[in-house]
């Protein structure tokens, strides 16, 4: 049984995702909590070796079956390398990304059917789900915007996705949200810094209870 709490930031490209989690991290260490982030796919020396071969610009040829096993996959280890043993400490987990993505990206944006993407991540996670996910919502044009501009992000093989494309990914976490209001909150992404961070603070005040 997991003592801690897990949060889980997902969004389109350009959402603003890291510069949240830090932020987030530091107010809640400031509320006395002991904060672990982390990212997908990634977090740990196996998971971020598959997120350098499925970011990679040069592998357009991968299938889109073998994109979400290879996620799951880099899941499973961050999961019980990473994430759980915090948890299980009574810590807290911000994760970059979890697995709403696959949801979102294979199975809807990609077509291959989120009850289908689902059957392969509950495999890898059996019952390990955030706490509170955090829905950074925003437009594709305007993620995308963001990406170009920033000279310190190098651009991976989803942000050359056609903008079609983003916007399915859109569509599929707005599909989420309405699937699952208990866990998933919209914030509107498209806002200055400080007025996202208020209102993360808030919704995780609200579905924790402090």
């Amino acid at each position: 049984m997991n003592k801690g709490i897990f949060i889980t930031i997902e969004g389109g490209e350009g959402a603003g995702k890291s510069t949240l989690i830090e932020r987030i991290s530091h107010k809640m260490q400031e509320m006395g909590y002991a904060v672990t982030t982390t990212r997908e796919p990634g977090g740990i020396p196996i998971a971020e070796q598959i997120r350098s071969v499925i970011l990679d610009r040069s592998h357009v040829a991968m299938d889109a079956r073998t994109e979400a096993l290879l996620y799951a996959a880099s899941r499973r280890q961050h999961l019980v390398e990473k994430v759980i043993p915090v948890l299980q400490a009574g810590g807290m987990v911000i994760c970059d990304r979890f697995v709403d993505s696959s949801l979102a990206y294979q199975g809807y944006a990609r077509g291959l059917g989120m009850e289908e993407i689902w059957a392969i991540n509950q495999f890898a996670i059996e019952d390990t789900m955030p706490d509170l996910t955090i829905y950074m919502d925003i437009p594709p044009e305007i993620g995308l915007s963001r990406i170009k501009q920033a000279d310190e992000r190098e651009l991976n093989r989803l942000d050359l996705e056609k903008l079609e494309f983003h916007h399915k990914v859109r569509e599929g976490y707005l599909k989420l949200l309405k699937l699952h209001p208990e866990r998933i909150v919209r914030v509107d992404a498209n806002q200055a810094v400080d007025a996202v961070l208020k209102d993360v603070l808030e919704a995780i005040r609200l579905r924790l209870g402090r």
